[in-house]
């Protein structure tokens, strides 16, 4: 299987058309054709249903499709770092980041480093950890900032910072807050808004008060959830740098008195890959004011 094979591959998952894809790349169509069933006969297995119109991948062309993006930006990337590299000054640096740190940590970060390499470009992917932690699989990115816990004997880490979680909502909802802060049994009768990924967390902190509380809504888009918020149809319960992006809202928040609703944000590298002179210039540059171990 030849890198072209796959920029050939698609082109044609593209275009759904042999045909167009084949005037895309100033090739004739029987060569086009005969490259796909050549990879097709490499591989043993089928990678689009045909037919007049318009081709269709099969389940194994859509695993092909997902992973030669991923194979051709790795391999742009590293044609690229070899081009530019120049011991850590030159070069561009991939880098997967959770949405709440690309809006908050991740600029700080980046305008530092900026500063004392000024010739370092960036590609910034926002994602949520599960996929970052599969693009750090890939090659895809060198560096991603996730937030949970990760297996420490496939990734290597420090943290960044450690938030407390904290309640926000607005209207009758949240008129019995007060500024010294709840506790979870003040959630027993009330509507919750958590993210997926805090779901056992917050279900473990109720048990400890006896009680299941009610999750209104179970929801994986940050903004979401603060709009549902914001709307009056729940208690968002979120990690607390979600505050800077509540700006010009009617929203509340106030800190959960709980020890054991603590998030962590941590920038993760993968144990064993190749890093880049950028990439490894760029973490030994990571603000360490920010950095708690």
């Amino acid at each position: 299987m030849e890198i072209k094979q796959l920029t050939y591959f698609l082109k044609i998952a593209e275009e759904g058309n042999i045909t167009r894809a084949a005037e895309k790349l100033y090739i004739a169509q029987p060569h086009l054709s005969n490259h796909l069933k050549l990879l097709e006969n490499e591989l043993g297995v089928k990678l689009i249903e045909r037919n007049t119109h318009r081709i269709k991948l099969t389940n194994a062309g859509e695993v092909l499709r997902h992973r030669a993006i991923q194979i051709l930006e790795l391999v742009n990337s590293t044609v690229k770092e070899l081009k530019d590299i120049e011991d850590g000054l030159k070069g561009t640096l991939s880098i997967g980041t959770i949405s709440s740190a690309g809006d908050i940590i991740l600029p700080d970060i980046i305008y530092n480093f900026h500063r004392q390499y000024p010739n370092v470009n960036f590609k910034v992917m926002e994602a949520v950890t599960p996929e970052i932690l599969e693009l750090l699989n890939n090659g895809v990115i060198e560096v991603g900032i996730i937030r949970g816990e990760i297996n420490p004997e496939l990734y290597e880490q420090f943290t960044l910072t450690e938030e407390p979680m904290i309640a926000i909502g607005s209207g009758e909802l949240f008129c019995d807050a007060t500024s010294e802060g709840i506790d979870m049994r003040d959630f027993e009768d009330k509507p919750l808004l958590i993210h997926s990924r805090y779901e056992n967390m917050v279900l473990e902190a109720c048990a400890k008060w006896g009680f299941e509380p009610r999750i209104l809504g179970n929801i994986e888009d940050t903004r979401s959830i603060l709009s549902w918020a914001e709307k009056g149809m729940g208690i968002a319960v979120v990690p607390r740098d979600w505050i800077s992006l509540i700006t010009g809202t009617k929203l509340k928040y106030i800190e959960i008195h709980e020890t054991g609703l603590i998030t962590k944000t941590a920038m993760a590298w993968k144990k064993g890959n190749y890093l880049s002179s950028v990439a490894r210039h760029f973490l030994e540059s990571c603000d360490r004011s920010m950095i708690i171990n």
